[in-house]
This record gives C-alpha cells, sequence and structure tokens, in this order.
C-alpha cells in the first residue's frame, strides 16, 4: 500500500491554514507540537449502540422524514446562496455516490467537503461533513482529497449497505468504513481530516460521532437542545483522521516524537431522539469558529419564525406550524414561465444559506469576536487578537418532519 494510516506525529501538519494567527501562536503551537514526546492519553472506547434504523427493530409508525440541504464556500471565494448550494431528496432513485471526482467537479468548498445519502432503502439518511487539515499543503498535499475522498466513500458506504449484515451501520461504524477506504486508495497518498457523520432513523432516532472540531446542534422550539463537544489535543490542534506516507512516517520515527492515533473508535458518539420541526445543523470549524451556538440559534430562529415554520403562541412560546411540511418541498421543475426548473428555495436550503451567509460575514469582521477570538485570549492573552477566522466554511442542514397524524400539531 502506498500510504499508512496512522497517528499524526508532532511535525504532522496541523490546522496551519488558519489566517491571520500571531506569530508567537505559531511558535507556540510549533513548540508544543515539537517537545511532545509522551503518548496522549486515550479516552475509553464507548461501546457500539445498535443501530436506530433496522428494518426489524423498531415499529412502522411513527415514521420521520428529513429534508436536508448545504451551503458552502471556500475561504477565499466571494459567497452567493444561489449558487453555493445543495438540496438532497432522498426518495429520487438517484445513482449511487460517486469517488475520485476531479477537483473541478467538487463542490466549491476549499478542504471543506460533505456528503448526504440514503441509507439503502431503509428511510434512513446518513450525513456529514469533513474538514481537510489546511497544513498538509506544506508537504505538498491537497487536503481536500482526503476530506473529499472521505466523504465520498462514506456516502458510497451509506448507499450501498446492506441490512443483512451482522453488524448494524452506526455514524461511527459509517466513518471507520470511509477511513478504511480512504487508507486503501492507493490514490491518495497522505492528507488529514475531521469528521462529523449522522444517520438519522425513520423512528426518529438520530446517532451522531464527531472526531475533532466540527460539530453538530439539535434545535427544538427556539432553544439549543443538544450540542457536541469540540475534541482537540491542544489549542488549534484539532483530533483528525490521518494518512501518513511510510517515508514521512520514518522520518517521524528517526527524529522522535509520538504519533497521535486519532482513529473513528475516538470519535465521540451520541444517540438523540427527534421531534417534529427539529433542526439538525452539522457544520466544520469555519462556521463553528465563528459563531457561537446562540447566534446560530439566532439566525435559525429568525428563518424559522420568518417562513411560518415556527409560530409564536399567545403565551410567549413557540410552535411548529402546521405548515412547515409544504415549506421543505422543492418547486416542480419545469414550473417557471420560460419551462426551465425554477430555482429551488426550501426552509431548508434557507438556513443553510443563512448560516452559511452570517459565519461568512462574521469571518472578516474584525471588530466583534468570535469563538475563535475568545480562544486566542484564553491560551495567549498578551496577543491582540480581534474579530472572525477567515476559513472554508460548510454547513448541513436537517428539518425533521414526522409523518404519522397529528403530528404538526405538537407543541
Amino acid at each position: 500500500m502506498a500510504a499508512s494510516c496512522a497517528r499524526a506525529a508532532a511535525s504532522t501538519p496541523w490546522r496551519a491554514s488558519t489566517l491571520r494567527v500571531p506569530s508567537s501562536v505559531h511558535r507556540a503551537m510549533l513548540a508544543a507540537m515539537l517537545a511532545r514526546s509522551a503518548p496522549l492519553l486515550r479516552k475509553p472506547n464507548m461501546p457500539e449502540t445498535t443501530a436506530p434504523y433496522s428494518s426489524s427493530a423498531f415499529p412502522t409508525t411513527p415514521k420521520f422524514s428529513y429534508h436536508i440541504a448545504s451551503s458552502f464556500i471556500a475561504k477565499d471565494r466571494p459567497y452567493d446562496p444561489s449558487t453555493h448550494v445543495f438540496h438532497f431528496n432522498p426518495y429520487n432513485r438517484i445513482q449511487p455516490p460517486r469517488h475520485h471526482r476531479r477537483p473541478s467537479s467538487r463542490p466549491d468548498s476549499g478542504h471543506d467537503a460533505f456528503f448526504v445519502s440514503r441509507v439503502n432503502d431503509s428511510g434512513a439518511v446518513a450525513f456529514g461533513v469533513a474538514d481537510g487539515v489546511g497544513g498538509w499543503v506544506d508537504s505538498g498535499v491537497d487536503p481536500a482529497d482526503f476530506s473529499h475522498g472521505l466523504c465520498d466513500y462514506m456516502a458510497e458506504v451509506a448507499y450501498q449497505h446492506d441490512p443483512a449484515e451482522s453488524l448494524p451501520l452506526t455514524a461511527r461504524r459509517l466513518m471507520q468504513k470511509g477511513y478504511d477506504a480512504v487508507c486503501n486508495d492507493r490514490s491518495l497518498h497522505a492528507g488529514g481530516s475531521t469528521a462529523c457523520v449522522a444517520i438519522a432513523a425513520p423512528d426518529g432516532t438520530l446517532d451522531v460521532a464527531n472526531l475533532g472540531d466540527s460539530g453538530f446542534l439539535q434545535l427544538r422550539l427556539n432553544a439549543v437542545n443538544a450540542y457536541s463537544e469540540p475534541q482537540t489535543h491542544a489549542f488549534n490542534t484539532p483530533f483528525q483522521l490521518s494518512l501518513i506516507p511510510p517515508r514521512l512516517a520514518a522520518r517521524m520515527a528517526a527524529f522522535g516524537g509520538a504519533q497521535l492515533s486519532d482513529l473513528p473508535r475516538d470519535a465521540d458518539v451520541s444517540q438523540h431522539y427527534l421531534r417534529h420541526g427539529d433542526v439538525l445543523i452539522l457544520a466544520t470549524d469555519g462556521a463553528l469558529d465563528n459563531l457561537f451556538n446562540q447566534d446560530i440559534l439566532r439566525v435559525a430562529s429568525r428563518v424559522m419564525v420568518s417562513s411560518g415554520a415556527w409560530e409564536m403562541t399567545k403565551a410567549g412560546g413557540v410552535r411548529v406550524a402546521d405548515s412547515i411540511d409544504s415549506l421543505t418541498r422543492s418547486p416542480t421543475p419545469g414550473s417557471a414561465a420560460d419551462g426551465r426548473a425554477e430555482k429551488a428555495v426550501t426552509l431548508q436550503s434557507s438556513l443553510a444559506t443563512e448560516l452559511v451567509a452570517v459565519a461568512k460575514s462574521a469571518s472578516v469582521n474584525t471588530k466583534i469576536d468570535g469563538p475563535f477570538a475568545k480562544e486566542v485570549q484564553k491560551y495567549y492573552p498578551h496577543e491582540q487578537w480581534r474579530g472572525g477566522k477567515i476559513d472554508d466554511i460548510c454547513v448541513v442542514v436537517a428539518v425533521v418532519s414526522e409523518d404519522s397524524a397529528g403530528a404538526k400539531s405538537k407543541l
């Protein structure tokens, strides 16, 4: 095999693509990585849980549907919400996801990548994001090759999953299968990536596996109901999957330094129960380093209320509107006056594009401190970092809809 999958050693590129990082921060990061000689403490392996979407494990009702869209933008590109958006319809008879895509055929998301796929015909949907480690550029490696390859393989594994397999497909197992495929891909020689993967089942259960500083939020009725915590070894040093060339691995062994074996089994795993009208958000650190959870909730709530998906009650609370299902449907192709398909604008695409637009704006704002600026000030209080962090941004949004009778009237 042309390359081996292992922990990135102390000299392995990390999140070196961050712009405007103060020189003392660079020096401190480099010193910490070069000085790392003892193995890092590992979290105990979390037990796998039974997949929540096994066709025989749950009753047929109630049944949930997931309306998913993604928006994205590379850090050095202007953002256009009408083109930097992806709509997913899990009920279309689509071809299996492709891998080995040329860079020109990838979304304009820079080193960030995403995927959405049916889990065979089970009614479950798998989706996720991955953030390629920009520091690999210094070694002549395109970080997007790893992140996009990982997502393409995970989409393929989910689409082709055989429900007769002895082991159910969990989010962490999907991440493992995608990672194994990347390691066995002879066209990929090196790279690394964070990953956040979710599988939403037709019975309304959600399985999430998060490795690194991408992340997940579950919003419910104008509140953050659940969210993931970032996994980092040190400041700006997230957990990450890595593909290390043998020559680089040998050089690291010769000059010392511990290998950081971040593997899918190191991912934080959580399960969640969903309700009609919930909003699920998976995002890379380009969004999460620039928007606090409450910022994300504020943006999502504005979209949900202005669209009519959430309604304010007389008592001052929030309820899911009866119209939410119609808001998630794409326009019928060919409905425009000239016979062409109209630009699809759905509730989920509005949420995704608005979140990316706000994150993009915050990333170039030099006056309002975002989460990354707060972290710099915490670890390096003498640094004068202000504002946001310029980075690639990718967001996947899923709106949850319960198909059972009377679901729309529930609070």
